[in-house]
């Protein structure tokens, strides 16, 4: 992404997008006086959630007894009633539906493939699912330390089941499970842990593997993923196209540096208690209070919040592509390298204004002009005049 010298002001800005994960599947009930347990209550925290200013929700399912659910008929029951209740918020689909142990000792694992592509037939269906690229380590253990997990189920961190987690994103099955979601008109919204998993999917993109928005979300968790480093997140953000939709998403308490940084860039932001439990050292903050201070933050620096209609927007829900060639120019790509072209790359169909748009640009300048002008006499009244 490029920035300019106006990228900064707020007003230059899309309004801020917050997305809420407040189910966090990986914490059992008793860890937390946040964990929804109930169906009614699942749906509850999504309302509230909503109220407080998030647009976005990323969605798990409990059983009954309080663990993740693995059940599609159970993800379809809790999709149609958040339809109901908070009809203007885009549906996200965790597309690792919960990958909590069933026991204690239990390997932390993901859904067999059928399982996961299933995801595609949830009726009703959801706005987005997420997806990963490349098979890869997710310890999401790692970065946590003791104050972190203190009177939890993951206090015994060296012998966590979730330092095991893996990632099994292998070529064939995103390219299948891709091609399922867009079939049936769901908006993969892809999972980037590093630079190395933004590389395939731009080479995906390049070879016509998915012809859609380019909706990402910087996940800075480590155990395979980046790590909480502004360097990193600014070298990632250097390396997304302009045309892109990029959420800032960490884990535990450096989850609100990077996170503040990513609303003061122009980016957007995830929270709730799937990303931390945690706000200040021994301070325990619930999602709808994650969501209120995303807000809190975001005004104090002038930047607006999206509504739900601004949200789907700014995802271009229910948008895809015609080509690859449509695909690289809507999310700022170059182009393809044509037969025998050297050098590097730009569009033949760059913008050169006619003798009529000129002369319109011309005089929207001298207005600006007429403007400064007044105000530099102190000419208030004149400076605002229509």
């Amino acid at each position: 992404m490029h920035f300019i010298d106006d990228s900064l002001l707020p007003e230059n800005q899309q309004p801020l997008v917050i997305q809420a994960a407040p189910y966090g599947p990986q914490w059992l009930p008793g860890d937390s006086n946040d964990v929804p347990v109930t169906m009614a209550e699942q749906v509850q925290k999504a309302v509230d959630c909503y109220n407080a200013g998030a647009t976005v929700l990323h969605v798990h399912v409990r059983e009954a007894d309080g663990k993740g659910s693995k059940r599609l008929s159970m993800f379809n029951e809790m999709l149609d009633r958040l339809r109901s209740a908070v009809p203007k918020m885009v549906l996200q689909v965790g597309g690792s539906i919960s990958f909590a142990p069933e026991s204690e000792g239990d390997i932390a694992r993901w859904l067999n493939d059928d399982t996961r592509h299933g995801l595609a037939e949830l009726n009703p269906r959801p706005d987005q699912v997420t997806v990963a690229i490349n098979t890869s380590q997710m310890n999401t253990a790692e970065l946590k330390v003791h104050t972190d997990v203190l009177h939890t189920s993951w206090e015994d961190l060296e012998n966590s089941p979730y330092r095991e987690m893996t990632i099994p994103a292998g070529p064939a099955f995103v390219d299948e499970h891709i091609r399922r979601l867009v079939a049936n008109g769901i908006q993969p919204h892809f999972q980037i842990g590093h630079l190395a998993q933004l590389e395939t999917l731009g080479r995906m993109i390049r070879r016509g593997k998915y012809m859609g928005p380019l909706v990402l979300n910087w996940v800075a968790i480590g155990g395979g993923m980046d790590g909480p480093n502004p360097r990193a997140m600014m070298e990632f953000i250097n390396h997304v196209p302009d045309g892109a939709v990029l959420t800032i998403e960490g884990t535990n308490r450096p989850h609100w540096p990077l996170t503040t940084m990513g609303i003061c860039l122009g980016m957007h932001v995830r929270c709730g208690i799937e990303d931390t439990l945690q706000d200040d050292l021994g301070e325990r903050i619930p999602s709808v209070k994650q969501v209120e201070k995303m807000v809190r933050i975001s005004r104090e620096l002038n930047r607006e919040i999206a509504t739900g209609e601004e949200a789907k927007r700014i995802y271009q829900i229910g948008t895809s592509y015609g080509s690859i060639e449509e695909t690289l120019a809507k999310n700022g790509y170059p182009p393809l390298r044509k037969r025998g072209q050297r050098g590097f790359l730009l569009y033949d169909g760059a913008y050169f204004p006619g003798e009529s748009q000129r002369a319109a640009e011309a005089e929207h300048q001298a207005e600006i002009q007429r403007r400064l002008d007044a105000l530099a006499r102190g000419d208030w009244k004149a400076a605002t005049a229509a």
